[in-house]
C-alpha cells in the first residue's frame, strides 16, 4: 500500500473522530501592512462563492482597517456577547454581501470562547488573529486547527516572519504552521521564498512550515476598497482573485488536524448555516 493511500486513510479517520465538519483557521502576520485582513476577507469571499458557510472572527474589532470597516457593515455584538448568551450569533454578526458572517472577537475574549465551534457549526471559521505585545497568539488562535502566517516577498517581511515563527515555536511549542505570500509580482519568486523558508524552519527550528500559496499584487485593490468589496467580489477575473480561489480550493485538501475541542455542542439559537448571497 502506497504512503499516499495510508496518509489519505489516516486523514479520513481523523475527520471521523473529530465529530465536526467545522474547521478553524487562524491568519496572522508579523508586522503591519502585509495584508492579513485582506487575505482573510478574500479567502472568505472565495469560500462563500463556493457555497461554503464562512464565519470570520476579527480580533482587531470594528475600527479602521478591520473586516467590518472594509465591507462597510456593522456588527450588533461580539463573540463575548454570544458566548455569554446575551445575543445569538446570527443576531450579533454582521453580514457581508458575499455571504460571509463577520463577528468582532477581541484577543481577551473569555476562555469559554476558546473553541468557537461550540457556538457555530458551519464549514469554516477564519480568525483574523491579533498577536499580543509579546508576539504571542490569543487563546482563540492558539486553538485553531491551522495557523497561517501572511508575509510579503521582501527581505524585511521575510526576516520578521522567520523571527516570529521562532518566537511562536518557543512560546506555544508549535511544531507546524503554514505561510502565505501576499503582494507577489512573480510567482516564481514566491515559490523560491517558500522553499527557503520551509528549509530554514526544518533545519534550524524542527518546525514543519508548509506553503499555503501566494496572492499576486492587485493594481485595483484601492478601487475594490472604495467599493467596499474584496477583489474576489469586485474583480473576479483578476489574477489576485484567481489566486484566492485556488487557495480556497486547496484548503479543502489540507490534512485534518483538529486543534481544539473535538466534540462541540451547539448552543440554542446559534445556527451554523449562512444565507449566502450570489457573488
Amino acid at each position: 500500500m502506497s504512503s499516499k493511500v495510508v496518509s489519505d486513510q489516516a486523514d479520513g479517520l481523523r475527520r471521523l473522530l473529530a465529530q465536526t465538519r467545522t474547521r478553524v483557521l487562524a491568519f496572522a502576520s508579523m508586522g503591519r501592512g502585509v495584508g492579513v485582513t485582506s487575505v482573510a476577507m478574500n479567502l472568505g469571499a472565495a469560500l462563500a462563492c463556493q457555497g461554503r458557510d464562512v464565519l470570520l472572527l476579527d480580533e482587531h474589532g470594528t475600527g479602521a482597517g478591520t473586516a467590518c470597516a472594509a465591507w462597510g457593515i456593522d456588527a450588533a455584538g461580539t463573540l463575548a456577547d454570544v458566548a455569554a448568551g446575551r445575543r445569538s450569533l446570527q443576531g450579533a454578526a454582521a453580514h457581508a454581501p458575499c455571504g460571509v458572517e463577520v463577528l468582532p472577537a477581541v484577543p481577551r475574549t473569555p476562555a469559554g470562547c476558546r473553541d468557537p465551534r461550540t457556538l457555530w457549526q458551519g464549514d469554516l471559521i477564519l480568525v483574523d488573529a491579533a498577536l499580543d505585545r509579546e508576539g504571542r497568539l490569543s487563546a482563540l488562535a492558539e486553538a485553531a486547527d491551522e495557523l497561517v502566517l501572511v508575509m510579503q516577498p521582501h527581505a524585511a517581511s521575510i526576516t520578521a516572519t522567520y523571527a516570529g515563527i521562532k518566537h511562536l515555536h518557543y512560546a506555544h511549542a508549535l511544531r507546524q504552521l503554514r505561510f502565505l505570500v501576499n503582494g507577489v509580482a512573480e510567482p516564481a519568486a514566491a515559490q523560491q521564498v517558500a522553499r527557503n523558508l520551509a528549509q530554514a524552519g526544518s533545519r534550524y527550528l524542527a518546525v514543519s512550515l508548509q506553503p499555503a500559496g501566494w496572492v499576486r499584487a492587485e493594481p485595483h485593490m484601492a478601487d475594490a476598497r472604495r467599493l467596499r468589496r474584496t477583489v474576489v467580489e469586485a474583480y473576479p477575473g483578476s489574477p489576485a482573485a484567481a489566486d484566492c480561489r485556488r487557495i480556497a480550493d486547496e484548503m479543502g485538501q489540507w490534512p485534518w488536524r483538529p486543534g481544539a475541542s473535538l466534540a462541540p455542542q451547539t448552543a440554542p439559537g446559534m445556527p451554523g448555516k449562512n444565507t449566502a448571497a450570489a457573488c
